[in-house]
């Protein structure tokens, strides 16, 4: 049996490739009001938009338990797996990477673990790599090394219409949040090192999708490449990104992957967020 691949809830990968990829998906956990669900089994995208439209809004996260992810690997390993690459959500952003960490430690040099530095398809992209490596046959070291060739590859940017659930999920700082809300303008965020931080300001809705379709293309270079595109009940601002993108990349754009960010996303990003990730081919 090849290497095993793992990844969490927060990549929202189509269901088609992660059976097609054999992948194992731990889910992370959100609480809404103090209903508590596992994101994508329990709690989904449109859980999050009503609650985070309503008067009442309590929102929090937590990453799985070492316990959790230490069960998985052992169960790959004892069905015969050669090795577990884990690849997970930003460390900058969640605990989720420390948490498979420590399982890794319980298991010797049979696990190892790769922080993507992002999330959505920032981290889809390096956990399809991961698979496409060891479905060829890659050992240990060359299946991560795969996802981490990739995430170095990845770049992702992302427009919300405020950055209060950001702010109050404790992802940017309070003076961010504030000089945005002061100058009643719309930013677009990207992951340097997988931290949030404004990259560009912009003052309506329809420029923060052109904005982010320059930025795509700027982030493409001359390269082939593959797009994520997500959106949080905002399925036409998804569309207008992806068929701008296509016309201005042309021949070069080859796989893409739309997508609602799921609830974890949902409860630190707010309704109308709109992404784009930008893998180049080597």
């Amino acid at each position: 049996m090849p290497v095993a691949v793992v990844t969490d809830s927060t990549a929202y990968l189509p269901s088609e490739l992660v059976h097609a990829h054999r992948l194992t998906v731990v889910p992370l956990t959100v609480v809404l009001n103090g209903a508590e669900g596992l994101e994508g089994i329990e709690t989904f995208p449109a859980d999050a938009t009503r609650v985070l439209g309503g008067r009442r809004v309590s929102v929090s996260t937590s990453r799985p338990a070492p316990e959790q992810f230490a069960r998985t690997y052992r169960e790959l390993l004892d069905a015969g797996a050669d090795g577990v690459v884990s690849v997970h959500l930003s460390a900058e952003l969640s605990g989720t990477v420390e948490a498979a960490r420590l399982a890794a430690a319980e298991l010797g040099d049979r696990v190892e673990v790769v922080d993507s530095r992002a999330t959505g398809m920032g981290l889809g992209f390096p956990v399809l790599a991961a698979a496409t490596a060891a479905a060829a046959g890659a050992d240990l070291p060359g299946v991560r090394q795969a996802a981490q060739d990739t995430v170095d590859r990845t770049t992702i940017y992302f427009y919300v219409d405020t950055l209060e659930f950001l702010r109050r999920g404790g992802r940017i700082n309070a003076a961010e949040a504030l000089l945005g809300t002061a100058l009643s303008v719309k930013p677009i965020m990207h992951m340097p090192d997988g931290a949030i931080v404004v990259r560009d300001k912009v003052r309506t809705a329809s420029r923060g999708v052109a904005r982010l379709v320059d930025l795509a293309v700027e982030a493409a270079g001359d390269a082939d490449v593959d797009l994520g595109v997500h959106h949080l009940a905002a399925p036409q601002r998804a569309e207008q990104l992806l068929e701008a993108l296509t016309e201005r990349l042309g021949d070069r754009l080859h796989d893409t992957y739309v997508s609602e960010a799921g609830a974890v996303v949902a409860a630190h990003a707010g309704p109308g967020l709109a992404s784009v990730v930008v893998h180049r081919r080597p």
